[in-house]
């Protein structure tokens, strides 16, 4: 019998999900990033979160040390357009936050118990490889879900959008349509920093 036909008292509550006080259960990820700029190839590995989680947090990374084209709160903004334009009103399971601490310690102010990392090849897998060991020491109960990126996304960096941008060439194939004007607008201006 599927857990959901089951009375609410009767359920078992999953590795990885959270029991709501209605009996129902929420799986809540975090899919930490620098997102600068957020890419078709993030929407990609975001919408594949959406099919095994309820609710998804996007967490951009601010690191001060680190030079990005897009403020913080530029970058959220452009993560809020990108969502809301999600079929099917996907993008109500979706929120966007920062952090400057560790990934693990935003998962857990987030009550996620999964941490979402998009793999495009094996020099991701071997990095990823590595956090995410590093992370279950950290925090054994919040576990790490690799999902590999479409073919037709998989070449797709932020650094390298950064780039064609930077160039004048056409970022359009790479980014979600929102974003196209604010790559180009930026694109002439010094890298800010976070």
């Amino acid at each position: 019998m599927p857990a959901s036909m089951l009375p609410a008292r009767s359920r078992a509550t999953p590795e990885g999900a959270k029991a709501e006080t209605d009996g129902t259960m929420t799986r809540t990820a975090l899919y930490p990033g620098t997102f600068d700029p957020i890419t078709n190839g993030h929407l990609d590995i975001l919408a594949a979160a959406l099919t095994i989680c309820d609710r998804v947090v996007v967490a951009i990374g601010v690191h001060p040390t680190k030079q990005t084209m897009f403020t913080p709160g530029e970058r959220k903004a452009m993560i809020a357009d990108a969502v809301a334009a999600l079929p099917n009103g996907e993008g109500k399971r979706v929120a966007v936050s920062s952090f400057d601490g560790l990934t693990v310690t935003a998962a857990q102010e987030a009550g996620a118990t999964l941490l979402v990392r998009g793999l495009r090849n094996a020099a991701d897998f071997d990095y990823e490889m590595q956090m995410a060991s590093t992370n279950a020491v950290l925090a054994p109960e919040i576990k790490t879900v690799f999902l590999p990126a479409s073919p037709s996304t998989r070449h797709i960096t932020a650094t390298l959008v950064r780039q064609i941008a930077r160039m004048g060439g056409d970022v359009s194939p790479f980014v979600p349509p929102a974003i196209v004007a604010r790559l180009q607008a930026k694109a002439d201006r010094p890298a800010s920093s976070d």
